[in-house]
């Protein structure tokens, strides 16, 4: 889906003009005006994910829990694509910190199971969607790496042994999905909400040390705030591993229609191929 199509798609909707601000464009196409935000999902496969975030978002509300809040409870399917509605955050007052994202996951990870079914933390289970939504624009040879690299991290998530008591995650645990406005913290982009290891949300901003450039000292201030450090745990580098299979996978998706894109997805899976985890990556 690119820019034009979900234009067309919120066009549809009727919520917004298709001339509204496009904010992001990944596996959703998120456009904003006035005080609405409107969320185009890729396909229609999403569209189960997008019901499941506006429960997940009535669970925080009621936890009360800092999240955006969803203006619309049902998710709309138009023209095959999962349509949600949310209410618009206040400007930012600044950037979002490490250290806000942590104290963020300390009380998402203390809440009790909600009242509905959270799946596992499938991290690895969009991979063979991306590479097929990249097409020709990657080698065959790529893409069959990644598959047998997901198959064997998949292996080996299952075989660890937590340290911290398994329940509800954010599943993408990076301080872009923190919005600060003037009440503070608040979390954003809940489609990824899962009940698995909650190390899963601590190994994200451990790779955004060693892959991103994250400092060293932002990232201790992520830990000091959360109170342990991941990379204490012995699972570490097998749910590391598994999140750099998936985070190439997932650039490989806009390699077709995005050059920038093709060039990360390059960078990322060779260093894959070399084991080098000193190369930089770079968000897309």
């Amino acid at each position: 889906m690119d820019e034009a199509r979900a234009r067309d798609v919120l066009d549809a909707t009727g919520v917004l003009p298709a001339s509204a601000p496009l904010l992001a464009l990944g596996e959703n196409a998120v456009f904003a005006a006035g005080d609405l935000v409107v969320k185009v999902g890729r396909d229609a496969e999403l569209l189960d994910r997008a019901r499941r975030e506006l429960d997940i978002a009535v669970w925080l509300a009621e936890a009360e829990v800092p999240a955006v809040r969803a203006a619309e409870p049902k998710a709309r399917l138009v023209e095959g694509h999962p349509v949600t509605v949310w209410h618009r955050l206040p400007d930012a007052v600044r950037p979002a910190e490490p250290r806000d994202l942590a104290e963020l996951l300390r009380v998402v990870h203390a809440l009790p199971a909600p009242p509905f079914a959270l799946p596992p933390r499938d991290l690895l289970g969009g991979v063979e969607r991306w590479l097929r939504l990249a097409g020709d624009a990657i080698s065959a040879a790529d893409a069959e790496y990644l598959r047998q690299r997901r198959d064997g991290f998949a292996e080996a998530v299952a075989a660890v042994t937590p340290h911290l008591v398994p329940g509800a995650i954010h599943g993408d645990a990076l301080p872009r999905n923190v919005h600060v406005g003037p009440s503070g913290p608040v979390l954003v982009d809940l489609e990824t909400f899962s009940s698995d290891l909650r190390e899963h949300d601590l190994v994200v901003m451990a790779l955004s040390r060693d892959r991103y450039g994250v400092p060293a000292a932002a990232y201790d201030a992520f830990t000091g705030a959360y109170g342990w450090d991941v990379r204490e745990w012995e699972g570490c580098a097998v749910l590391r591993g598994a999140r750099e299979t998936a985070s190439c996978a997932w650039v490989a998706q806009h390699a077709a229609s995005n050059p920038a894109a093709l060039t990360e997805f390059e960078r990322r899976v060779t260093s894959l191929r070399d084991g080098d985890s000193t190369v930089r990556w770079y968000p897309f």
